[in-house]
């Protein structure tokens, strides 16, 4: 089965503090969603709010500029004719 898309309800973070060099893990309560356009989070803010933070990926950015008409002007798969 090819995973096209990763998603879960519940996100562990790892960070290891700059000065001690210790290390910390905390799950949250963040929804979770990947695919090859973008990593999405999904969770409330301090007032209960919804709020989500979007990073799109390499292969995202470049689909969406050749979305928009800011691609190259050539077919990347070479099977299109003008």
């Amino acid at each position: 089965m090819e995973l096209n898309e990763i998603r879960a309800h519940l996100v562990t973070v790892e960070v290891t503090d700059e000065i001690t060099g210790q290390v910390f893990r905390r799950e949250l309560p963040i929804d979770y969603y990947e695919n090859a356009n973008f990593l999405r989070l999904r969770g409330e803010s301090m007032d209960g709010n919804p709020s989500e933070l979007v990073f799109i990926t390499h292969t995202g950015m470049r689909r969406l500029n050749d979305l928009t008409g800011h691609g190259p002007d050539q077919d990347p798969c070479g099977s299109h004719t003008v």
